[in-house]
């Protein structure tokens, strides 16, 4: 059951337990997945290319940080995610009407899952031998792959790179954590503490249309 979550030993696996944590995976690879597919849809892709947005989505970042560790990605083989994410594509195909009316409530879910998953990956990466710096790098990969995919899979400019506030408050999330181990801190009400940053800086950037200052063409 554990073996999602990276090592038994995990802090957060030994905090919440493993069930929770597979739960965690699952919801937020769903939610990933939605706003993949529904990405797709947006571009008038046919159902296969929404299904596979939904995939990239949800399953990008684990991968993408797995791969850096040296260590299976083992998300990919747990068909539980691969269900919520093919669930998530199909969802996003039939439903997409509904759900594309509800803009912000899909943002929020979104950075919900942005949280959770730069912290959860954060830790793996700790838990896995790597570097401070490089937890913290490797914990916002886990949050901003996806996108960044699809992003590129789309022809677009990568929107962690435009604006919003999306890698800025995964990083913070993935460093909180990182300084935790490094103080030796590491407590749930820690984790919760980079997991409220990340959400309260990202709903600042989706709510408040906050950014980061750009270059500006004089020309």
């Amino acid at each position: 059951m554990t073996a999602l979550v990276g090592t038994a030993t995990s802090s957060v696996t030994s905090i919440i337990g493993g069930r929770s944590m597979i739960a965690i995976f699952i919801c937020g690879a769903f939610v990933f997945g939605v706003s993949g597919g529904l990405a797709g849809v947006l571009k008038k892709l046919d159902f296969f290319g929404v299904v596979v947005l939904a995939g990239v989505v949800g399953l990008a970042g684990g991968a993408v940080r797995d791969s850096f560790l040296g260590i299976p990605a083992v998300a990919i083989f747990d068909w539980r995610v691969v269900v919520a994410v093919g669930a998530a594509g199909l969802v996003s195909f039939v439903a997409h009407e509904p759900l594309l009316k509800l803009h912000y409530p899909i943002q929020i879910l979104d950075a919900i899952g942005l949280s959770l998953f730069s912290v959860i990956g954060a830790d793996i990466s700790l838990r896995h031998h790597s570097g401070l710096l490089a937890a913290a790098l490797l914990g916002m990969a886990t949050g901003v792959s996806g996108g960044v995919i699809r992003d590129l899979l789309l022809n677009e400019v990568p929107q962690v790179l435009r604006g919003g506030l999306y890698a800025v408050p995964s990083l913070l999330a993935s460093g909180l954590v990182v300084l935790g181990f490094a103080l030796k801190t590491l407590s749930l009400a820690w984790y919760a503490l980079a997991v409220g940053t990340c959400l309260v800086v990202r709903l600042a950037g989706i709510f408040l249309d906050l950014n980061l200052p750009q270059a500006i063409d004089e020309n």
